[in-house]
């Protein structure tokens, strides 16, 4: 009988790891994507069950996507329209990498998942929608929220993004470069997402799923060789590098979460954010500026910053508007009005933030009073602070965060004056 704690460790590792290649092998060779989805679920609830009793075996995705493939066999064995899928999963090669096939040159099931969930026939809501359930394994209920919807309303926009990739035969592939750009958008989106779920976990016990950006920014490599000069692809991988340079000081020894200004930089991988720098370096040569671009520019003035007091702010309120010019939207405003804070004070940055109040834009998204907590808490006014903490725990899915915000609210209601 193995550990509990450790049989649970490794089932919540195999889940960031293998998920999105279970799937992605699965529906390569079934062409049905839904069929991929519950199959994968089947072999992680099999495994709950196998892997206390047996042990935790010596290649979790191997066993997964192998047992993965066996219910999808027993599915479609008792479907006599079904023979030729049925020949196809029988014949793949019983390990979680069948390597490349003959359709593309890149022989990656995931990175073959994200350009067909990227194509242009795909709504680009649905398209990052479907990639994130698939690629992520992210929750309907976790997207919804993400996109601010109703969890019935994403459940159908899923349901009728699957059934628009097999009614119009979209293949599953890399397309071949003349297409690439087509679908460029929808890819860095959901590349960028994929990121951010592993650097900052929607839900769930920890904060960081490693595995997860750590795969993102393995596929934004591989889409950098693919188009070495689309200068947003440089700069998405830029951002991701410099971000992730201070993975490991965003925890405490408990899993806790450490704020940017309290994070012991000497901590921060420098190899990670001198490749960062250099990949945006590379991007800026191109002379056309993105979003991306843009983002990872205000994670180097953070990166480069020696000390929390060194850090630019002003420069990073210029480039957050900046970006609010070529790419609007409340999350922007978010990040320009914390920025405006600590270069012009906290009664400034609370004024923006009352304006995104004003438009409703950002409701259910726990950042905003979490970042209206913080100011009010640097400005003294704790009965606010107060208010704004209890506002964002209700809206706070994550344990981590959750443990966080409980510590600042305990401050502003017992502690000394800030």
């Amino acid at each position: 009988m193995a550990d509990v704690t450790d049989v649970d460790a490794a089932l919540t590792l195999a889940f960031c790891e293998e998920w999105g290649r279970v799937v992605a092998t699965l529906i390569r060779v079934t062409g049905d994507w839904t069929l991929a989805e519950e199959c994968t679920q089947d072999a992680f609830e099999a495994a709950a069950v196998h892997w206390p009793r047996d042990g935790v075996p010596r290649s979790p995705g191997a066993w997964l996507t192998t047992t993965a493939r066996n219910r999808a066999l027993d599915r479609l064995r008792r479907s006599t329209t079904e023979a030729r899928k049925l020949r196809e999963v029988a014949m793949t090669p019983r390990d979680d990498d069948p390597g490349p096939t003959e359709d593309d040159e890149i022989g990656d099931d995931r990175l073959r998942l994200i350009f067909t969930c990227c194509h242009p026939a795909l709504a680009m809501d649905a398209r990052v929608a479907l990639a994130l359930r698939t690629l992520c394994g992210l929750t309907v209920e976790e997207i919804a929220r993400a996109f601010g919807v109703a969890e019935p309303a994403m459940q159908k926009r899923l349901v009728r993004a699957r059934g628009k990739i097999r009614h119009a035969g979209i293949p599953y592939r890399v397309p071949p470069a003349h297409l690439l750009p087509a679908r460029l958008t929808g890819v860095l989106a959901v590349l960028y997402l994929m990121f951010t779920e592993g650097y900052a976990a929607t839900s769930g016990p920890v904060l960081l799923r490693e595995p997860v950006s750590a795969e993102a920014i393995r596929l934004t490599r591989v889409l950098v060789t693919l188009m070495p000069d689309e200068p947003e692809a440089l700069g998405l991988l830029a951002l991701e590098l410099l971000h992730d340079s201070r993975r490991t000081a965003r925890v405490d020894a408990a899993g806790d979460l450490v704020p940017l200004e309290e994070q012991d930089r000497s901590r921060w991988d420098a190899g990670r954010i001198t490749d960062g720098l250099r990949v945006l370096g590379a991007a800026a040569r191109r002379d056309v500026v993105g979003p991306y671009q843009l983002q990872a520019a205000i994670a180097a003035c953070h990166a480069t910053a020696p000390r929390a007091s060194d850090t630019d702010w002003r420069q990073i309120a210029r480039l957050y508007g900046g970006l609010a010019r070529i790419a609007p939207s409340p999350y922007v405003e978010l990040g320009r009005a914390i920025a405006v804070a600590m270069t012009d004070g906290p009664t400034a940055g609370l004024r923006l933030l009352d304006a995104l109040d004003a438009a409703d834009e950002l409701g259910g998204y726990h950042l905003l009073p979490a970042a209206r907590a913080d100011l009010h808490r640097r400005a003294g006014r704790r009965d606010d602070a107060a208010a704004a903490y209890r506002e964002a725990l209700e809206l706070t899915r994550n344990e981590a965060e959750r443990r966080y915000l409980t510590r600042r609210l305990t401050e502003v209601t017992t502690g000394p004056n800030p």
